[in-house]
């Protein structure tokens, strides 16, 4: 078999973070746009939103990214003050990484010609803003003038150049160059100046502020020429702002959870046009903390990380909602009745159904928000828990979670398995040992003697597959709820991490911490397919092909491996760098798809060749 094919990714969603704005910015010729998360940097397509590209190079955390004015090369910053340029075709190829500043990089621009990069941040002592070469590093100009970090900063699109910069010290700063000169201070903001954009066509900038202001600004001279109307403004911090192609009108959006077009005249003053709203559930995490007018989009985001897309050219239709996961997407399943449907969870207590082909098909809310570690599901139930000892049974209907109960098993659940043919009967392990659920009623609580670090249940509820910190597996039959030891296999080296059965129930696959997995055959309880030890770090999840003859396994090594159970397990197939961080989730959706998911809160779709 060749090596598996990425087919989707749905992609993760922008890292947020409360009280601050973040930058997405767009090509200047296609409909792609820029974001980060975590280490990563995510390339979008808004027109079709399944393609996606992903840069990951980065070891710090990025906060942002632009396209140069060709399109060809993009600059990257991260939290460290590192700077990285590289190449937007042919494998993403280096051509230089600069250390910019002390601290987080918050902005960065590039000058019309491409041939100069600002970028603005924190730093330690005076160095707040720096502008240097894109080619050779060197500076080009003294920024003097800020006394606090510098949350934005603009270069002036046309020529004379100038550069225009922002920050917690509520003030605007005006530099003159190359190479740049600090020129003056405007002090017209009483709190945290959070954007600040120069016009395209380069006659005028604003600058937006959490005193709830946007005040507009001479190109040339710096002198003030008008603001944004107060009757109808924000009521609250505005986060961005974002001038259209034409710049005839700006986009802002504000913590007070609206986004608002204005339409700004040539003496510089903006009256309101409209004020877009999404529907919303009431939380801080529909305050709106980005925002880009790219082409035929606006495009908004919010601290829950949900990208809104309204379309310029008709403002009142209701927008576009792209949506994922912002952390690591600790578990996925793949409903029985319908393989192309896609639940994941990751452990913020976010749910997300995704359809195969299709990508976000909405999120299920819960009325209790809690944590999610484990997950299991089928169409009408969903059975989560989290970092407490609770295990919740959620109802669903019509795709939306109804009832809710919570059931406490007395200490952190380890494992949770449902029978399938019975699914009211459920399994849950602790550390001591395991729990039988019927519904919410616990009918045995069960001391096995061992530290338990895994657990699996019989479709048919009719067996029990418990692993140990000690690297067995201890296989019980169940009868009247209780629990009696029918083996004990040992050839792990290490904790077992996760145990499965196969669809057709003749054999079983075990994980453990010590990278190794194997397939057992459940007649005989002997080695079905050994040696299977090409990871380089513990294996975090594994799943059967639904014909019974492929095993996949995912790893902390950020690697998906898939065996045939009858072929020896040199003859593999790796999938390397599935997911930045590491593989913390995996189903398959018929024979030939795999799903996976992890830390970098994305989730894809492999296409294996079928021989």
């Amino acid at each position: 078999m060749a090596t598996p094919e990425l087919s989707e990714t749905y992609a993760c969603m922008p890292s947020t973070e409360r009280g601050r704005g973040i930058l997405i910015s767009g090509h200047p010729k296609t409909n792609s746009v820029l974001y980060t998360n975590g280490r990563s940097v995510m390339m979008l397509n808004l027109d079709n939103p399944l393609e996606v590209s992903v840069y990951a190079e980065h070891g710090y955390p990025a906060t942002v990214a632009r396209y140069s004015p060709n399109g060809e090369w993009i600059a990257s910053a991260d939290v460290s003050g590192v700077m990285r340029l590289w190449g937007t075709h042919s494998g993403f190829v280096l051509k230089n990484e600069y250390k910019v500043l002390s601290g987080r990089i918050d902005d960065l621009q590039w000058s019309p010609d491409g041939m100069r990069i600002v970028a603005c941040g924190e730093g330690k002592g005076k160095s707040f803003v720096r502008a240097f070469m894109w080619d050779s590093g060197s500076n080009v100009g003294e920024f003097d003038g800020h006394s606090r970090r510098v949350l934005s900063c603009a270069f002036k699109p046309t020529r004379p150049f100038r550069i225009a910069t922002c920050g917690e010290d509520f003030l605007v700063n005006f530099y003159e160059g190359p190479p740049f000169r600090f020129k003056q201070s405007l002090r017209d903001h009483s709190n945290f100046v959070n954007c600040i954009r120069f016009s395209p066509d380069g006659s005028k900038f604003i600058s937006v502020s959490s005193d709830k202001k946007g005040i507009l600004y001479d190109a040339k001279t710096a002198d003030k020429i008008g603001e944004l109307s107060s009757d109808d403004g924000h009521k609250g911090s505005i986060y961005a702002v974002s001038w259209s192609p034409d710049g005839k009108q700006v986009l802002t959006v504000s913590a007070d959870k609206t986004a608002k077009v204005w339409g700004i005249s040539d003496e510089g003053n903006g009256t309101l046009e409209k004020t877009l709203t999404s529907h919303c559930s009431g939380g801080v995490d529909d305050m709106l903390v980005g925002c880009l007018w790219q082409n035929q989009h606006l495009v908004t985001v919010s601290l829950g990380g949900t990208i809104s897309l309204f379309s310029a050219s008709d403002l009142d239709k209701s927008p576009v909602i792209l949506f994922g996961h912002m952390k690591n997407v600790t578990s996925l399943v793949v409903l029985k009745s319908d393989p192309k449907v896609i639940l994941s969870t990751s452990y913020d207590g976010r749910i997300i159904k995704w359809i195969q082909g299709i990508g976000y098909s909405g999120k299920l809310q819960r009325k209790e928000n809690s944590q999610i570690k484990c997950l299991a599901a089928l169409e009408d139930e969903l059975v989560t828990s989290g970092f407490d000892n609770k295990v919740w049974r959620v109802s669903i209907k019509d795709g939306q979670c109804g009832e809710a109960e919570a059931i406490d098993v007395g200490s952190q659940p380890k494992d949770l398995t449902l029978a399938a043919v019975s699914p009211e009967l459920a399994l849950v392990s602790i550390d001591t040992g395991v729990v039988l659920l019927r519904g919410s009623n616990i009918v045995s609580t069960i001391n096995l003697g061992f530290t338990v670090t895994a657990s699996v249940l019989a479709p048919d509820g009719s067996e029990v597959i418990v692993g140990g910190q000690d690297g067995k597996l201890h296989i019980y039959s169940v009868a009247d709820d209780s629990l009696t030891e029918e083996a004990t296999i040992e050839k792990h080296r290490g904790a077992i991490s996760v145990i499965r059965y196969s669809p057709d129930l003749t054999m079983f696959a075990s994980g453990d911490l010590n990278r190794e997995a194997i397939v057992w055959d459940r007649a005989t309880r002997e080695v079905k397919l050994k040696n299977m030890l090409f990871h380089t770090a513990r294996i975090n999840c594994l799943d059967w092909s639904p014909d019974n003859t492929k095993v996949a396994t995912g790893s902390l090594d950020t690697c998906v491996i898939i065996y045939e159970v009858d072929k020896p397990a040199s003859s593999r197939l790796t999938v390397k760098g599935a997911h930045l961080g590491g593989v913390y989730g995996l189903a398959f959706t018929d024979d030939y798809s795999v799903v996976s998911s992890g830390e970098d809160a994305c989730v894809r779709v492999w296409k294996l060749d079928p021989q």
